[in-house]
């Protein structure tokens, strides 16, 4: 199955072709067919992904698969949440994001600093697709105080899962990935593949 991939994150693009490898789905990164990323303008991480699979599936004549993830902090109402990526300002600038969520953070303390990775993830059999493939996975953990490690992407660097007791950023793919929130809801979405495939 040949799918156009709605996103030029390369991290994402790293991960979800991690993630699947041996699946039989070839990934097209829409960057590679010259699609640029639409506007975003949904209210929520759902009507976003459906933005930009629509987007790239019009475009390409391909299904579509799209992801819309953002960090949600309980101790600021949600945020960085949909604006995850350019909550400094810039889009897909890391480090004045996690310096932004830093400072906003200064003081809270460890046990008020819950938060989780969220990710949705739509999958098209074309732009017109009326009943798409939609699939969700959650990531909780706590905002550090200071970056630890040097892997991964995002606000990996200052995001702690106590369930393996390391940080995001410490973690290497084969161990990040399937328990992050993109694994997740992979996971979820492959698991009704079968089905959604067969209905169309």
């Amino acid at each position: 199955m040949k799918l156009v991939l709605a996103s030029g994150n390369r991290g994402k693009l790293a991960e979800l072709g991690e993630l699947l490898a041996g699946s039989g789905i070839e990934l097209v990164p829409q960057g590679a067919l010259g699609i640029a990323d639409p506007v975003e303008d949904g209210q929520t991480f759902v009507e976003n992904a459906l933005i930009k699979a629509r987007n790239a599936s019009r475009l390409s004549g391909l299904p579509a698969l799209a992801d819309d993830s953002g960090l949600i902090v309980d101790a600021l109402g949600g945020a960085p949440g949909l604006i995850s990526a350019h909550y400094a300002g810039v889009h897909g600038d890391a480090a004045g994001n996690i310096a932004r969520l830093l400072r906003e953070l200064e003081g809270v303390p460890a046990a008020r600093r819950t938060a989780r990775f969220y990710c949705c993830l739509v999958l098209l059999r074309h732009a017109g697709d009326p009943q798409p493939l939609i699939a969700e996975g959650e990531w909780p953990g706590l905002i550090l105080e200071a970056p630890r490690g040097t892997g991964g992407f995002g606000y990996d660097p200052v995001f702690f899962d106590p369930a393996t007791g390391l940080g995001a950023g410490e973690m290497p793919p084969e161990r990040k990935n399937p328990i992050s929130h993109r694994g997740r809801a992979l996971a979820a979405l492959k698991a009704r593949l079968g089905d959604w495939m067969a209905r169309g």
